[in-house]
């Protein structure tokens, strides 16, 4: 198969997807229930009296409320004991209350009052007045700093000991709908590969990339896309001017969308028309650099190995050292749930021992200045036998798809 040979229309790309979103269904209450219970159990270890879980995903996973940060406080306090108390501004209540999976009160206050005042009035009903309290770490400065100065008994530490403590290691039904939202995505580059022809623009394949992405059944403004073409593939997240596609250039599409909040992400990179001999060199060096990650991904190993598997053997090639270009300038791998990048990381300073649930991307982009950059991305996670792949990796830079 060499891409760019009996290419498709658009149009015609388009009409070979079809919805495969058949048998996938959201997270159960009973889901949220046992993460809240775990929550509390790792709070009680860490010696947390509550937590405070911020509008965005970490509020969205241990109660299903579906709420965006904002300038506003929307959040949820969570004690290590006893049920949740919510707070939100009073003109969004009943707002709120259509997109509470996990219900809970609803402490509100209105637009002339502190919801940072609120918060230590409901930890003081709650006999935690003078507590040790978690703060979501993904909550924006003035939220963590307005509790602070409102309430000075309070001693407020990081909480990512339970969020991540719970997050890193995905239930069977996270693992499904990854699965599938990685499935949708890896056709959508079947088809974008299927569609490209000289001279055609980034534009015009993000914008592809969006509607055949709603035709597998991705919501619509769910997907996120990178396409670069020639040289600006050397650049990890591109450049103010992207080039047209030209026959020869080395082609990077990375793709994603959600399935029920879950996130895939998936890049390709092969070349439009004949490979040259130094585009097949770096290709196949960047597979090795890919299946190395993989083959030292053990239980029980820190994640840092698994990027320094990667690096080695681009730096055996001559590439490097370390994170210098020409070479990997970036983390091998990240997290992926609710997230797109979330924890643990697969980069040379983490510690973080590799366990079963945990999901990555195995990414050692081997990126060339004012040449070409190769980067190839699948995911795997953890079983109890060790790795496995979400999606299996480019077959060749002729065949990048095993077609």
């Amino acid at each position: 198969m060499t891409i760019g040979v009996g290419g498709l229309t658009a149009e015609e790309a388009l009409a070979k997807l079809s919805d495969m979103t058949a048998g996938t269904g959201p997270i159960e209450v009973s889901e949220f229930q046992q993460r809240i219970q775990k929550a509390q159990g790792l709070m009680k270890a860490a010696g947390l009296d509550a937590v405070y879980l911020n509008a965005g995903t970490n509020l969205y996973y241990f109660t299903g409320t579906r709420w965006y940060a904002s300038e506003r406080m929307v959040g949820a306090i969570l004690p290590a004991e006893g049920a949740l108390e919510y707070i939100a501004p009073a003109f969004e209540l009943d707002t709120l209350k259509g997109y509470m999976a996990i219900k809970g009160q609803v402490n509100t206050w209105h637009e002339d009052e502190s919801p940072y005042q609120l918060f230590g009035a409901v930890l003081d009903r709650l006999g935690l007045g003078q507590g040790r309290v978690g703060m979501d770490e993904s909550a924006a400065f003035f939220i963590s700093e307005g509790i602070r100065d409102a309430n000075p008994e309070l001693k407020v530490v990081s909480a990512k000991a339970v969020t991540a403590g719970c997050r890193m290691q995905k239930s069977a039904t996270e693992l499904a709908l990854m699965q599938r939202a990685k499935d949708m995505t890896l056709e959508v580059h079947k088809a974008a590969a299927a569609m490209l022809r000289p001279g055609i623009t980034v534009g015009e394949v993000d914008a592809f990339i969006d509607a055949a992405h709603r035709k597998v059944g991705a919501p619509a403004g769910s997907y996120f896309c990178i396409v670069l073409f020639g040289e600006d593939t050397a650049y990890p997240h591109g450049v103010k001017n992207p080039k047209a596609l030209e026959e020869g250039d080395t082609v990077l599409i990375d793709t994603g969308c959600q399935l029920y909040g879950y996130n895939s992400d998936i890049t390709r990179t092969y070349v439009y028309g004949t490979p040259s001999a130094r585009q097949r060199e770096l290709w196949n060096l960047e597979k090795q650099a890919q299946a190395a990650a993989f083959e030292a991904a053990k239980l029980g190993a820190p994640c840092g190995s698994v990027d320094k598997a990667a690096r080695s053997v681009l730096e055996a090639a001559g590439f490097g050292p370390g994170y210098a270009v020409p070479g990997l300038p970036h983390r091998t791998g990240h997290g992926i749930g609710l997230d797109i990048h979330e924890w643990p990381y697969l980069v040379a300073n983490d510690t973080t021992p590799l366990a079963p649930g945990m999901c990555f991307s195995n990414e050692p982009m081997l990126c060339v200045p004012g040449e070409f950059g190769v980067r190839l991305e699948d995911h795997f996670y953890m079983t109890e036998c060790g790795p496995k792949w979400f999606t299996l990796p480019s077959h060749s830079i002729d065949n990048p798809f095993g077609l």
